[in-house]
């Protein structure tokens, strides 16, 4: 994926990054290390932070950063440090994403009223669509998607409309 932001741009977001976990092991006293981060998401979704195994990183979407500069570097970054912290804070438990302790955290980076979700203008974002397939019931066409598709064809699932009841079939 070409990345369009600048360099002064990715180190500035870096920094930010940076910042906001330097601003929670001072107030909280911890010791949380610097993160890995990637510039390689795309479609309608800002950024995300992931865990798997031991391995943590912050992902951005450099098309949106390069549209909405300025609220990336407000609501993004401290929305997915956040979710950094709070794994940090509490590994190994189960929390809710979006759930309080992430709020408290939002709050301590300054975000008054944390939002889970955005409601960003996406026009000429590039953003991959997922192929639909037509199914039938009773009373009419539903479009499903790939996933639901292959499950059905391959007998691990079936599904049903949720008006009539009728089990979806393939429209041919």
């Amino acid at each position: 994926m070409l990345n369009p932001l600048s360099s002064v741009q990715i180190t500035k977001i870096e920094t930010e990054t940076q910042r906001y976990i330097d601003l929670a092991n001072q107030v909280l006293q911890v010791s949380i290390p610097p993160i890995e981060i990637y510039f390689n998401v795309s479609g309608a979704t800002w950024g995300y932070f992931v865990r798997r195994q031991n391995q943590q990183v912050i992902r951005y979407n450099p098309y949106l950063f390069e549209k909405h500069y300025q609220e990336g570097l407000t609501d993004t970054i401290p929305h997915e440090v956040a979710h950094y912290v709070v794994d940090c804070l509490y590994a190994g438990k189960r929390i809710k994403p979006h759930g309080p302790e992430w709020r408290k955290m939002m709050i301590l980076f300054g975000v008054d009223h944390p939002k889970a979700t955005h409601n960003t203008d996406l026009t000429g974002i590039p953003r991959r669509r997922q192929r639909r397939f037509d199914y039938q019931c009773g009373c009419k066409v539903i479009p499903l998607s790939t996933t639901r598709h292959y499950r059905i064809q391959s007998g691990r699932s079936s599904y049903r409309c949720g008006e009539c009841g009728e089990k979806l079939r393939l429209k041919r």
